[in-house]
C-alpha cells in the first residue's frame, strides 16, 4: 500500500512515524502548502508542494489528509476524493453528514473511495458505542466525575452536554495581545466549547513546552442497560484510553484504515465510509487464518 501524507503538522509527523511500524505501509511523500524546501521530515521521506499533488496520481494508493477539521477538511476532502482515495480524521461531530455527503458526492463522481472521522473520537469510541447500542442505553464519553460516577451506577441520567463535559484550554498568548478577548473567543467557539463548561489558562510558552508537548489525551465510553423479564439486571460496558500522545494515536488509527481503504477501493468500491463500514479484519495486516488462530 502506497500512502501519502497531505498536511505536515503534528498529525502528519505521526503518520510518518506510524508508517515505520507497518510493513505493508510505504510512505512516498508529505505535501505541503508550505514552501517544500523550509519543511524537514522526521525520516527524510521527500517533500512536494501540494499544488502539484495531481501529479502523482498513478503513484499513491492512499492520501492521508492531515488538515484541521474547523476550516481545512471541509474543502480539501471533497476536493482531493476528485483524485485520490482518501482518509481523514474530521471531529466536528455536528457537522459529519454534511461533511459525509460531500465527499460521498465528490468520490463518486471520480470513481474514487473516501473514508472520514476515523481516529480515536469519531472512530474508536464511535465504534463501541454502536458495538454497545443493542441494550436501552445512554453513552458518554470524557464525563465529569459526577456524570461517570452516575453511569457507573446504573441509573441510566439524561444528562446535558454541560453536565457530562468539562473544557479546559492552556494558551500562550503573544505580548501585548488581548487576553479577555482570547478567553471569550475560546468559549463562544461554536462546536467546540461553547456548549462546555470551560476553564482558559493562560501560560508562558516554557509552561507550555515542559508539561503539554506531547499533547496527551484519553477518555472513556460508557453505556449502561438492562436486560430480563422485568429489566431486573444491570449491565455496563466501559472502553477506555489514556494517550500520552493524541497525534501519534490518532496517526495509527488512521494508517489501520488507510488499509481498509486500500483493499476495498481494490475491490472496486467507490464513494464515502466510515468507521462503521469497515470489517475489523480489513484493518488488520493479518491473514484470516492469522486471525482466526491468534484473535478470536
Amino acid at each position: 500500500m502506497k500512502i501519502a501524507i497531505y498536511g505536515y503538522g503534528n498529525l502528519g509527523r505521526g503518520v510518518e512515524c506510524a508508517a515505520r511500524q507497518n510493513p505493508d505501509a510505504e510512505l512516498v511523500g508529505v505535501f505541503t502548502r508550505r514552501a517544500p524546501e523550509t519543511v524537514k521530515t522526521l525520516t527524510g521521506v521527500p517533500v512536494y508542494a501540494a499544488a502539484d499533488i495531481t501529479r502523482y496520481k498513478d503513484e499513491i494508493d492512499v492520501l492521508i489528509l492531515c488538515g484541521g477539521s474547523a476550516t481545512d477538511l471541509p474543502k480539501m476532502t471533497p476536493v482531493l476524493a476528485k483524485d485520490f482515495n482518501v482518509i481523514d480524521s474530521f471531529d466536528t461531530h455536528a457537522n459529519i453528514p454534511a461533511h459525509f455527503a460531500a465527499v460521498d458526492a465528490a468520490a463518486k463522481e471520480s470513481g474514487h473511495l473516501a473514508l472520514i472521522s476515523a481516529g480515536w473520537d469519531p472512530g474508536m469510541f464511535s465504534l463501541n458505542r454502536l458495538y454497545a447500542s443493542a441494550k436501552d442505553a445512554r453513552q458518554y464519553t470524557v464525563p465529569i466525575p459526577a456524570a461517570l460516577d452516575a453511569v457507573r451506577s446504573g441509573s441510566m441520567p439524561e444528562l446535558t452536554t454541560r453536565e457530562k463535559h468539562l473544557r479546559e484550554c492552556y494558551v500562550v498568548a503573544e505580548d501585548g495581545a488581548d487576553k479577555a478577548a482570547i478567553e471569550e473567543a475560546i468559549k463562544t467557539m461554536p462546536n467546540y466549547f461553547s456548549d462546555y463548561d470551560t476553564t482558559v489558562t493562560f501560560i508562558t510558552a516554557e509552561e507550555m513546552q515542559k508539561n503539554h508537548a506531547e499533547l496527551p489525551h484519553g477518555g472513556f465510553v460508557i453505556r449502561t442497560g438492562k436486560t430480563g423479564l422485568n429489566k431486573e439486571h444491570t449491565h455496563t460496558i466501559e472502553y477506555s484510553l489514556k494517550l500520552d500522545s493524541n497525534p501519534e494515536f490518532t496517526s495509527s488509527a488512521l494508517i489501520a484504515f488507510a488499509r481498509a481503504i486500500d483493499r476495498k477501493a481494490k475491490r472496486g468500491e467507490t464513494g464515502c465510509r466510515t468507521v462503521f463500514d469497515v470489517a475489523p479484519a480489513d484493518l488488520s495486516p493479518l491473514s484470516g487464518d492469522e486471525l482466526r488462530a491468534h484473535m478470536l
